[in-house]
C-alpha cells in the first residue's frame, strides 16, 4: 500500500482546528516529539503570548517496565503554572490512546488544569482506550504493521513517513 500525506497541508488544517479551541489564558502543550514540533509552531503561528509547553508519557506509559526509561531526551517541560489553566494538548499520531492516557497522568503531576482537549495531526483509529480528539486534520485506518511517523528537516517543514513494524 502507497500512502502519501502532505503534512505541510494537514499542519495548515490543523492550525485551523486549534485556532478553535483557543479561549482565554489557554497554553499549548506538544507531546514529545513530533506533537512538541507543532505545538511550537502553533504558538508562534497562533500569536500566544504563554510559551508552549512540552510533556513526556515515559513515566506513565503502561509498558514502562518492558521499555524503562530508555536514553531519550523526552523531559516534560511546563514553563506556566497547570493550575486552572485550560490545556490543548497537540499530538502527531492519536493510535490507541495509551499514549494520551499516560500525558494525561504526567500532566496532572504538575496540577490540575482547568480542562484539557486533544488536537491531533492524524487519527490513524484503532482506539484501545476511551480517547478522542477534540480536532484531527485527517482520519484514515492503517494496518497494526504500519506505523506513521512526523519528521522535520532543517527549515522546520514537516513531512510524514509510513514504516513496517513487526
Amino acid at each position: 500500500m502507497s500512502l502519501h500525506l502532505d503534512a505541510e497541508a494537514l499542519y495548515t488544517e490543523l492550525l485551523a482546528g486549534v485556532r478553535g479551541l483557543i479561549v482565554p489564558d489557554v497554553v499549548l502543550v506538544g507531546v514529545w516529539s513530533g506533537g512538541a514540533w507543532l505545538a511550537e509552531r502553533l504558538q508562534r503561528d497562533l500569536g500566544l503570548a504563554t510559551p508552549h509547553g512540552v510533556i513526556s508519557s515515559t513515566m506513565h506509559r503502561d509498558d514502562f517496565g518492558s521499555r524503562g526509561l530508555g536514553s531519550t531526551t523526552d523531559a516534560t517541560n511546563l514553563p506556566f503554572s497547570v493550575d486552572g489553566r485550560p490545556i490543548v494538548l497537540i499530538d502527531d499520531v492519536l493510535y490507541t490512546g495509551r499514549t494520551i492516557r499516560a500525558v494525561i497522568n504526567e500532566l496532572f503531576d504538575f496540577g490540575r488544569p482547568a480542562s484539557v482537549q486533544l488536537a491531533v495531526l492524524v487519527d490513524r483509529g484503532g482506539r484501545q482506550l476511551p480517547i478522542q480528539p477534540a480536532f484531527a486534520a485527517a482520519r484514515l485506518t492503517l494496518p497494526a504493521t504500519q506505523q506513521l511517523a512526523l519528521d522535520r528537516d532543517d527549515a522546520g517543514r514537516f513531512r510524514f513517513t509510513v514504516q513496517e513494524t513487526r
